[in-house]
């Protein structure tokens, strides 16, 4: 992958008369250096329907200057962007296209619109020398690409304040005081695509038309409104899981459990015909997904507990046997997420979810009130809880019951995701019964990765065994996992004793 920069900035608006302000006036600024101007051209590249835009994503080709090459950008928060360089070549390069293809699924990618501009840049030094930000007035010459662009132009001058790299944000804050003052403000468009799209194509960033769906307030409206915030979620997370980032991969399998969750909950309210197979995908999707979360738990699990363990019982090759599973185990997860996420059957996904949504087949109970039908399907949930809670728990300790209390595990996620989708009809008493489906689903979760511990201690020892070294170890492992897998069952039971205390259905208003 190419380099990546974080990139905080600020964008003001400016005329060719705009003069910028003494800035040494700042505080922290000793000195002002004047670095010339520079000329640059970039060629932006998008989907015909703008797909990258519209989510507030950038893919340019730009010479000159100093950081000539392919730039992808994509949104963190406001004002701040992740950007991905890679060499200048003819065309987009492939690792930069994986990054969008959430977003552009099948589509090409082709030339929408091309900046030139003439920067003037200074940068903003403190008593050491040290830059503390990049200040530039950009004269931007923009003209729409593509058949039916017609060549419009557009020319607009701004000023764009971009924080050093490890510099503090607040510092933007005194600059942006000082550049206030002076008559200067704060660019209306996001960013220089957005500001030629906008003069050139001013119907592209009309409000899309209203979706088809069920009235505000209504059991359909809450039900969809929760729909599209996690198959956003999904979209959003999918370069950031193509990336490694940290905890992406989890947060990416959440959106989809939360989805199929809510597909399964309410089908009183969205037709089971139609949802149901979107289902399956996306269990498909969680299952490729849980591969590599299930590893990267598992990982950070086992070198946690030998690290509890003495030096002096630490016997034979331990930590090195360890470190050869985590890392050939961690490269082929990795390797089956990106296939997943490089399929045609993922993106098949993301275009039939895209569709479902934009024209939900809703049943007749969407029209009832939230309150109406929520807490019946919640109630409906808990009632599968509570009958997997029951069996599991009558179950003497071993394999049957392991595979009971995961069961139950699961039907605990889908209960508190299901009173999670309800919480902004329901309110507090949604909000109480998430917490405690989520107390019961964690002591669950607990006993699974224990579960899945053992197993693995187990393969790493016959390994061991089989290479001539020493087993005792794995087996001391395997020992302070099952004595905390029978601490936690006792914890199991204890937290559904506490979340079933009260009158869910009166707490619910069902």
């Amino acid at each position: 992958m190419a380099d990546t920069k974080r990139e905080i900035e600020r964008k003001y608006e400016a005329t060719d008369e705009t003069r910028l302000p003494d800035l040494t006036k700042v505080a922290g600024v000793s000195s002002v250096r004047d670095d010339g101007v520079a000329e640059l051209d970039a060629v932006y590249y998008d989907t015909a329907d703008l797909r990258l835009a519209a989510d507030s994503l950038t893919l340019r080709r730009r010479t000159g200057g100093s950081d000539a090459g392919w730039h992808l950008k994509l949104p963190v928060s406001p004002g701040v962007r992740d950007e991905i360089g890679a060499p200048l070549t003819d065309g987009p390069p492939p690792d930069l296209i994986a990054l969008t293809r959430s977003r552009t699924r099948a589509e090409p990618v082709v030339p929408v619109v091309r900046l030139r501009s003439v920067r003037d840049v200074r940068h903003l030094l403190d008593a050491d020398g040290e830059p503390l930000a990049e200040v530039s007035v950009d004269t931007v010459t923009a003209q729409r690409l593509g058949v039916a662009a017609d060549g419009a132009t557009t020319r607009w001058t701004e000023v764009e304040v971009e924080l050093s790299d490890g510099g503090d944000p607040a510092f933007l804050d005194a600059v942006d005081k000082r550049l206030r003052k002076a008559g200067l403000r704060a660019a209306t468009s996001e960013s220089k695509l957005a500001r030629a799209l906008e003069d050139t194509a001013p119907s592209w960033k009309k409000p899309r038309p209203a979706r088809p769906g069920a009235r505000a307030g209504t059991a359909g409206d809450h039900v969809l409104a929760y729909l599209r915030e996690q198959y956003a979620a999904l979209v959003a997370y999918d370069p950031a899981v193509r990336r490694d980032l940290p905890d992406s991969v989890h947060q990416m399998r959440v959106a989809t459990r939360r989805l199929r969750s809510a597909l399964r909950t309410y089908r009183k309210v969205l037709d089971r015909t139609a949802t149901d197979p979107v289902a399956e995908e996306l269990k498909w999707l969680a299952r490729e997904l849980g591969a590599d979360r299930d590893q990267e738990v598992l990982d950070g699990r086992l070198h946690t507990r030998t690290d509890d363990i003495p030096g002096t019982l630490l016997l034979g090759p331990v930590r090195g046997r360890l470190r050869i599973w985590s890392v050939t185990g961690r490269q082929n997860v990795r390797e089956q997420t990106l296939a997943a996420l490089d399929s045609p059957r993922y993106l098949d996904l993301l275009t039939t979810l895209d569709a479902l949504l934009t024209d939900p087949p809703l049943r007749a109970a969407a029209s009832k009130r939230a309150a109406q039908v929520l807490p019946e399907a919640l109630l409906k949930d808990y009632g599968r809880l509570a009958h997997r809670m029951e069996t599991a728990l009558a179950l003497p300790h071993g394999q049957e019951r392991d595979h009971a209390l995961h069961n139950a595990r699961k039907a605990a996620k889908r209960t508190r995701y299901a009173a999670d989708a309800a919480q902004p009809a329901l309110g507090k008493p949604a909000k109480r019964f998430s917490q405690r489906m989520k107390a019961v689903q964690s002591v669950l979760g607990t006993h699974q990765d224990g579960v899945v511990t053992r197993e693995t201690l187990r393969t790493l020892a016959a390994q061991a065994h089989a290479a001539g070294e020493t087993a005792f170890t794995w087996g001391l492992l395997y020992g302070r996992e099952e004595a905390a897998a029978d601490a936690g069952e006792q914890e199991i039971a204890h937290a559904w004793k506490r979340a079933t205390a009260g009158k869910l259905r009166a707490d619910l208003g069902g």
